[in-house]
């Protein structure tokens, strides 16, 4: 029989873990309304099954689809990118789903569910999306993240051509550093994910996007500009956790069919690149699908489309030269 003694400890104990779980619980709320706050939706919604799906359109000519990486959102192309197209064509640009604005699996969202929308499912929403836009004959760009997600397009919905840009294409070897390994699963998204949430702080935040750029410096002002604490509520860190930790199961499936795809594929990807890896992702890719031409940009890091836009830009021009669109 446990003494007074031990039962009072025990509740004090209980009341400290919830008083703790309280001061999470609400800085996150807090942060995360001043997170919405500063970086409201740039564009628009449109329901696909009662879920919100946010984009930005602009321009006029055939149709360009881009679609952004991991922890980012449709602002990533904002800045500096999307405008160097709009002269020539229509640019649809897509928060993914449960980043930035658009709407996670609500079938999903419990914080000890593990499981996420993977590169096909996340294909076949933001089609369906496009297609309600009047989008047609599409090029699908994707970066990173996004680059699993246009080639999931490419194999499921025909899009006229496909470019894609450092991106996570083939199943890699060996697993994934600590940070996704831990707040990708259940018990982690369910008690880590909330105090990294809670309390990281702006250095955290800002040595993450170092590494993303590097070799290179981030654009001036780049983490404000492009909403970094969106990707920082607790939601949407775990979403992206989840979506990172299964995507390599989705591409052994997606890869035995890369040799059947009869389109343009254009290939950007920096030789510097230590996020994904040019020989273990764009090189092999680039020798699975027929007529595949890959850009080696030398030196350049994970981010070409900042680093060398006007590379990226290029691919496209060529994309949709050989798809017959100009």
């Amino acid at each position: 029989m446990k003494s007074r003694t031990s039962v009072l400890s025990s509740v004090l104990l209980l009341v400290a873990v919830a008083g703790c779980g309280a001061i999470v619980d609400q800085r996150v709320e807090g942060r995360t309304r001043q997170a919405i706050q500063a970086y409201p939706p740039q564009g628009d919604f449109v329901l696909i099954d009662g879920r919100r799906v946010h984009y930005v359109q602009a321009g006029s000519g055939p149709d360009v689809v881009l679609i952004h990486g991991a922890s980012g959102n449709l602002r990533d192309f904002t800045i500096g990118f999307s405008g160097r197209l709009t002269d020539r064509y229509r640019v649809t640009i897509f928060d993914r789903p449960g980043l930035g604005y658009t709407d996670a699996d609500p079938a999903l969202a419990g914080p000890f569910d593990a499981r996420a929308e993977g590169p096909q499912v996340q294909a076949d929403l933001l089609h369906r999306a496009a297609e309600e836009l009047g989008v047609a004959d599409e090029i699908v760009l994707g970066h990173s993240y996004g680059g699993a997600v246009a080639m999931a397009w490419a194999l499921n919905h025909d899009p006229a051509a496909a470019v894609i840009v450092s991106g996570a294409t083939e199943p890699w070897p060996g697993g994934l550093g600590p940070l996704y390994s831990l707040t990708g699963t259940s018990l982690g998204g369910a008690t880590v994910v909330p105090l990294i949430s809670a309390f990281a702080p702006q250095a955290f935040v800002r040595r993450a996007v170092a590494m993303v750029f590097a070799p290179q410096e981030p654009p001036p002002g780049y983490v404000e500009r492009v909403g970094a604490a969106l990707a920082l509520r607790a939601e949407a860190f775990r979403t992206n956790a989840q979506q990172v930790r299964t995507l390599r199961s989705h591409l052994v499936e997606m890869a035995r069919r890369y040799p059947d795809l009869d389109l343009p594929l254009e290939l950007v990807h920096g030789t510097a690149d230590d996020i994904v890896p040019i020989d273990v992702h764009s090189g092999p890719l680039s020798r699975q699908v027929p007529g595949a031409r890959l850009t080696r940009l030398a030196g350049i890091g994970h981010m070409p489309h900042h680093a060398d836009p006007e590379a990226v830009a290029a691919a496209i021009d060529r994309a949709a030269a050989r798809a017959g669109l100009r």
